[in-house]
């Protein structure tokens, strides 16, 4: 006979079939991951994206509705919390929204809070005044 006996000849096969199906398998598995994960990852980011901007976007509708009613009345005292509310104000003009790999969104985040703290303590605002995440709303 030629080469090698029918029974090996399967064997081979049966072990060829094995590891294609293997390959494959790993293959469509890879493929889907791949997949989920970038569905994961899409959902995360429009969502922590979506908490950040409607966090920032009170931050500004309420500096400049103060900012307005501020400047009806312009004394020493108004004129240091427009000053804050400005610093402020132009901090979140600065603020890169348009950019994910922004590496100091965290960082320049915190400060924008910081001053939002300043400027609240400076109008009196009690400091535990929140901003809803879940619904843009304001919760006192």
């Amino acid at each position: 006979s030629a080469a090698g006996s029918p029974s090996s000849d399967m064997f081979d096969e049966i072990v060829m079939a094995e590891e294609r199906f293997h390959g494959e398998g790993y293959q469509e598995g890879y493929a889907e991951g791949s997949h989920i994960g970038a569905a994961e990852g899409r959902r995360y980011g429009s969502l922590h994206g979506a908490k950040i901007g409607s966090e920032i976007g009170c931050y500004l509708g309420f500096a400049l509705t103060w900012r307005c009613l501020l400047q009806k009345c312009m004394d020493e005292k108004n004129s240091k919390k427009i000053r804050a509310l400005d610093s402020l104000i132009g901090m979140i003009q600065k603020f890169p929204y348009e950019d994910p790999t922004y590496d100091k969104l965290q960082e320049d985040l915190e400060k924008i809070r910081g001053k939002f703290k300043q400027a609240c303590s400076m109008l009196n605002i009690p400091s535990d005044f929140r901003i809803g995440t879940e619904r843009s709303s304001l919760t006192f």
